[in-house]
Formats: structure tokens, C-alpha cells, sequence
């Protein structure tokens, strides 16, 4: 076994620690009481995203799963049925909240076109019509981009327009999953705000890449806003000197473009892999897929190698970080290449 201080953390991209720099902005945040009177600092983080994501309005959460709870519980009545694409965050590892606390039906839909993509026109077909008042009713479109069980897939900006154009037309509502949106906008060089046109909310992750301890923000309309503060307060979500956090935010999203070289890393880990016979995916941004019969003994092998990731699907699952340099990559390679390739 390695000793612990020589293993490589390939997990998730939210094993990162803060950075001196965010530390810093962290012990010197401008604080205040933010159920009584709002904090500063997380008040210029919610307007700076806000700005991003081109929307009214944002509110932070201490989670992404609060974050996607919320817009669902907005956006949905006891009964109602939603559509997402199969494997979707909101439909597999947020403990059933979908169901639970918003209400809703999920109707999971088949990547048609492409990992993690629903084709626009299956939309339309499983929205259906208005039938009679007994029936089911189909209300909301959750897409999620990138989709983290397609291996971190991106929805080009042509396709997310398609969906929501067919969303609409279907009388559909449409919530983004955008916690790792920051990796498709650096991905596809375009702006947030492009891949979150259409959409009635957005959540985005301050913690999966960017760097920071903790915290997600959902926006959307102030209309929404305004009954999130009511729904993340039911949730127990009330933050008192919030800015502590909300700073490390901010500096998560002096952070962005960076995620570039996570990408790359994750591009040089998959062609290493797949030349030393691995079956490896081609990472759009910064997930590496292995897909293998037998997950558990591979992941075993691995941390037996001090290289750490986890299992995933019907594979096992590596992602880069900022704390994941093209040295380490490197070394990550040096390692695998000892061991048996999974089949």
C-alpha cells in the first residue's frame, strides 16, 4: 500500500482545498445576520452570478441538491411529471427529493442524441397532450449540463436551443442542472449565460472544479427568488454570516478559466490510458470513464497504486482537478501501467 501522502485524489472534483488566496478572502469577508438583514458578501456573490448566467436574480445554497430541490418544488404541484435525461443527478443521487419533497414524477429520457442528450422531438412525444383531468400532466424539462454520468458530457449550444424550443412548444417549464455549466462554457468557449438561454431556472456549483468548501446558486426570475429565500428557509437552509462562504465563492469564480487546463489533463489521462489498453471514453471536459465488468477490484488495484477514484456506472470513474497537476497525470500513468488492464 502507498502511504497516504503519495496518493493521487482523482474522485471528484470537490476533493480540492481552498487556496491561500481563498482562505484569505474567506478570514476577511464583510459579514451580516442573512436572515435578518441580509449578508454583503453573499449579496454581491448572488448578483455576480446572476450577471453570468444572464438571469434576474440568484440565491446561494449550501448545496447543489438544496439548489435543484428548490427549483423543483417551485416549479412543480404534488403529481406532476417531469422529464430529465437517464442518469440525471436530479433523477439518481439526490435521494428521491424530486419525488419526496417537490412532488413530482420523473419520466427519465434515452440519450437519443448523443451522452446525456435527449433527442428534441422525444421531448415533444413524452410531454404528450392534455388529456383529462385525471391524467397525468406533464409540467418541467430538467436538462443537465455537463451530464456527470455521461463522463461530463457537454450539450452544444444548438442542441440546448432545440431542447427548449421543443420544451415550449410541449408547454413545458425548463430547469438547468448546471453544476458543472462553468465546464461547458470553458469547453465550448462560449459565455454561461449562452447555455442557460430559454431556461425558467439554473443551478451552478461553486464547489466542482472552482475550488470552493462549499455552496451552489440557483437563479432565475425574481419572481422565483423571492419564493427560493421562503423554500431554502423551509429547508433549513438559513445562513446567518453567510460572506465567509460567499467569499470563497467569489475567488471560485476568479477560477473559471482554469478549468481548461482540468480539461486537458483529463484529455491526457484518457489517451495514456487507452494506450496502455484500457477501455477508456474521450472526456469532453474533465471526467475519464473505464468501463469494466468488475468496478470494485479495479478501484481496488488502484488505491492499492495510490491512485484514488471511485466506481461508477458500469465502470470506474477518474475526474481532474486543480489540485490535480500534468505531473501528477503523469504519474497517475506511470502507476496504471502496472497494473492488470480492466476488461
Amino acid at each position: 500500500m502507498i502511504e497516504d501522502r503519495y496518493v493521487l485524489d482523482l474522485r471528484s472534483d470537490t476533493v480540492t482545498k481552498p487556496s491561500p488566496a481563498m482562505r484569505e478572502a474567506m478570514a476577511t469577508a464583510d459579514v451580516g445576520d442573512d436572515v435578518l438583514d441580509g449578508d454583503p458578501t453573499l449579496a454581491a456573490l448572488q448578483d455576480r452570478v446572476a450577471a453570468l448566467l444572464g438571469v434576474e436574480a440568484a440565491l446561494w445554497t449550501p448545496t447543489g441538491c438544496m439548489a435543484n430541490t428548490i427549483a423543483l418544488m417551485w416549479h412543480l404541484e404534488r403529481g406532476d411529471r417531469f422529464l430529465a435525461p437517464v442518469g440525471a443527478h436530479v433523477l439518481e443521487a439526490e435521494l428521491g427529493t424530486s419525488a419526496w419533497l417537490a412532488g413530482g414524477l420523473p419520466s427519465p429520457l434515452p440519450w437519443s442524441a448523443g451522452p446525456g442528450r435527449p433527442d428534441p422531438q422525444e421531448v415533444i412525444t413524452t410531454a404528450g397532450h392534455a388529456g383529462p383531468y385525471f391524467g397525468l400532466r406533464s409540467r418541467l424539462l430538467c436538462l443537465e449540463n455537463t451530464h456527470n454520468a455521461a463522463g461530463g458530457a457537454v450539450t452544444p449550444v444548438g442542441e440546448h436551443v432545440a431542447l427548449v424550443e421543443a420544451a415550449r412548444s410541449a408547454g413545458l417549464r425548463i430547469h438547468l442542472d448546471g453544476a458543472r455549466l462553468w465546464h461547458a462554457a470553458v469547453a465550448l468557449d462560449v459565455a454561461p449565460s449562452t447555455l442557460v438561454a430559454g431556461v425558467d431556472t439554473v443551478s451552478v456549483c461553486l464547489s466542482k472544479g472552482l475550488g470552493a468548501p462549499m455552496g451552489s446558486v440557483v437563479g432565475g426570475s425574481a419572481e422565483f427568488v423571492s419564493a427560493a429565500w421562503r423554500l431554502r428557509k423551509m429547508l433549513g437552509g438559513g445562513i446567518r454570516q453567510g460572506g465567509v462562504v460567499g467569499a470563497a465563492g467569489l475567488v471560485a469564480l476568479d477560477q473559471r478559466e482554469a478549468l481548461a487546463d482540468d480539461h486537458a489533463h483529463a484529455a491526457r489521462l484518457a489517451d495514456g490510458l487507452r494506450e496502455q489498453g484500457w477501455p477508456v471514453s474521450t472526456p469532453d471536459t474533465n471526467i475519464v470513464l473505464v468501463t469494466t465488468a468488475e468496478p470494485g477490484p479495479v478501484v481496488g488495484k488502484l488505491a492499492d497504486a495510490g491512485v484514488a477514484a471511485v466506481p461508477f456506472g458500469p465502470g470506474v470513474r477518474f475526474v481532474t482537478h486543480r489540485d490535480v497537476s500534468r505531473a501528477d497525470v503523469e504519474t497517475v500513468l506511470e502507476r496504471t501501467a502496472a497494473l492488470p488492464v480492466p476488461a
